[in-house]
């Protein structure tokens, strides 16, 4: 918005100097200091073009990274569903997994889900068991496993691998 303000701001200063050097054109003809101020209103103008060029294209890219993140976000949304299928947890393990992923402590996850912190260790170690793993670290292991697969050389064989043989995607 601070930018959209400024280019208008610039724009208005391009018809400002661009109305001031016709009017001296039309009182006093061309002269030295009418051209120098023919040639700043000229830059000014070319600036101002530039600068709204610049701000569509910022915005495009904007525009196309929130949509690359919410296609991600909801990939990945999808794979975390899709683990926790195959692993066949309950309703109440899958929040306490997703609660866990997103960083959240014993004590926090039991808050938010109104019951004990011991039920919700049960729950985390079920959860840790269908899995596979035997922590919190190692669960969240298996979904950067599979962000990463696609980004780095040789991470490829890896998570195919594991995927084999703990029963996630390929």
């Amino acid at each position: 918005m601070a930018l959209a303000a400024l280019l208008v701001l610039q724009t208005l200063c391009t018809v400002f100097f661009v109305a001031d050097v016709v009017g001296d054109l039309i009182l006093d003809g061309p002269d030295l200091h009418v051209v120098f101020e023919a040639a700043v209103a000229a830059a000014l103008g070319v600036g101002v073009v530039f600068a709204g060029l610049e701000m569509r294209r910022t915005l495009e890219r904007s525009r196309r990274a929130e949509a690359a993140v919410s296609v991600a976000s909801g990939a990945f949304a999808e794979l975390i569903a899709g683990y926790f299928e195959r692993w066949r947890l309950t309703p109440a393990e899958a929040d306490v997994a997703l609660f866990a992923l997103k960083g959240f402590d014993v004590a926090e996850i039991a808050e938010l889900r109104g019951s004990a912190a011991g039920t919700v260790r049960a729950q985390l170690t079920r959860v840790y068991a269908k899995a596979g793993v035997s922590n919190r670290t190692q669960l969240l292991a298996i979904f950067t496993d599979d962000l990463l697969a696609g980004a780095l050389p040789g991470l490829e064989r890896r998570s195919a691998l594991s995927s084999a043989s703990d029963g996630g995607p390929a």
